[in-house]
């Protein structure tokens, strides 16, 4: 009797154990399908997002992206005596540390608190710009989009010739004291001629001289933005049809500078408010994809297209103090909707970079927009991808600032179109003789 119950205490211990073994591992079995449906969730996520072109920013690479490079001459510099030779604060101090580390765990910019609302309320951020490559200039504050008004100053198109003198009463409280701006003709002055230092040669051989072939065009989707200071204005949106007085003076600039490196431009001066019958400004940039592509149609050489605007942010948010003088600060803004957009971004980045070396503290970064706001997302730059819209100054900035900065952007295109052209004559020779090979079928 009490061994027939020692074999069913036995019996029930056993089948005891086997259900907690079977319960282990059907839990176990659920945590395998659960992380084998996550990971497959988040391997689709991670196609669809390289698919549709978003925002490196999420990633590593485009956090690594988005830092200075003063950021890694401080890493280094902890390793090595005396390498950080800047003047600039440290990219280690505790201010920018806690905003990258805020950013990189939560995507709130501390500088932008409306980056905590964003992702609660549909389409609060769905226009705005997202910082792709920062610039020693600040990142504080995005580029401000430009609307037309209704104060179109319709005085300047019966006097192109005349421009009032600049007033004392524009809000300029971080503007340091400017001398009143002369009188500006239709067509500027060519801009003096550079002297030696970074940017300041043409290119070599023939084709530094032959500027007949036009290889760069400058032109304006928003040709009437333009400045108080050559107005004499103290709007909040300065705008214009006289091109001494809107961005096209900074196209002149531009294209001059690059004249004289021996780089044909052509500056195209288009305002589409006068020239296009029902003229709607939200089709800005259907109108200047036209200019675009008649000038590609008519210049088979052409490969670089400058869009130049200008910000609507005040003096103190564009203008940097480098030598003792003010320069224009610029922005760089890519199109997303564009799907080979980091081409662009490749180009941009060029010409950022030695803005970077030479002039730290002009370039406000790179910068990413969808569309949206009036602007279809790609800014004409699926047309080429050397092609980059570049926000030169803002609202308050004068002629001489302008000027300044015209200059030195021009050096830097041309730099990195000459840097182009090195390159391919470096590659000729191995080219050539590929096709000597494969004409000879291999034999010498």
């Amino acid at each position: 009797m009490n061994k027939k119950w020692f074999q069913l205490w036995n019996i029930g211990r056993l089948r005891g154990r086997v259900l907690d073994v079977l319960s282990l591992g059907k839990t176990m079995l659920l945590l395998a399908a659960g992380s084998l449906v996550f990971f497959m969730l988040l391997g689709a996520g991670g196609l669809a997002g390289q698919k549709l072109g978003s925002s490196p920013i999420p990633s590593m690479k485009g956090l690594a992206a988005s830092l200075s490079s003063g950021f890694f001459m401080d890493i280094l510099g902890m390793e090595v005596p005396h390498l950080p030779q800047g003047k600039e604060p440290s990219a280690l101090s505790g201010k920018k540390i806690s905003s990258f580390a805020l950013q990189l765990l939560t995507s709130v910019n501390p500088n932008d608190p409306k980056s905590l609302l964003a992702p609660e309320v549909p389409g609060l951020a769905a226009d705005d710009p997202f910082l792709l490559r920062s610039g020693s200039g600040g990142t504080g504050g995005a580029p401000a989009d430009y609307h037309p008004g209704t104060d179109e100053l319709a005085h300047d198109e019966t006097d192109p010739g005349h421009v009032p003198e600049a007033t004392d009463a524009v809000d300029q409280p971080d503007q340091p004291a400017e001398p009143t701006p002369e009188p500006l003709p239709t067509d500027p002055p060519l801009p003096d001629k550079p002297e030696s230092g970074p940017g300041a040669s043409p290119g070599s051989g023939e084709a530094a001289a032959d500027t007949s072939i036009k290889r760069i065009l400058i032109y304006h989707s928003h040709p009437r933005e333009a400045y108080n200071p050559l107005l004499g204005a103290t709007s909040d949106n300065p705008s214009s049809a006289v091109p001494s007085k809107n961005v096209m003076l900074v196209g002149t600039y531009l294209s001059q500078r690059l004249e004289q490196r021996g780089i044909g431009a052509i500056h195209a001066q288009d305002d589409y408010a006068t020239e296009v019958p029902d003229y709607s400004w939200n089709f800005s940039y259907k109108y200047s994809r036209l200019t675009v592509k008649a000038a590609m149609a008519e210049n088979q050489e052409l490969s670089q297209m400058i869009d130049i605007h200008r910000d609507s942010q005040r003096h103190g948010k564009t203008t940097a103090v480098i030598g003792g003088e003010n320069y224009a600060q610029v922005y760089f803004i890519l199109g997303h909707a564009n799907k080979n957009w980091k081409k662009n971004e490749a180009f941009a980045n060029q010409i950022h970079q030695l803005l970077e070396k030479n002039y730290p503290g002009v370039s406000r970064g790179i910068w990413g927009k969808s569309a949206g706001g009036g602007n279809n997302g790609e800014y004409n730059q699926t047309l080429s991808d050397k092609s980059v819209l570049i926000e030169v100054g803002g609202i308050d900035n004068s002629a001489d600032e302008l000027k300044r900065t015209a200059d030195i952007l021009a050096d830097a295109i041309a730099d990195v179109y000459w840097s182009s052209q090195d390159a391919e004559k470096v590659d000729a020779p191995d080219q050539t003789a590929a096709k000597t090979k494969e004409k000879t079928g291999g034999n010498q």
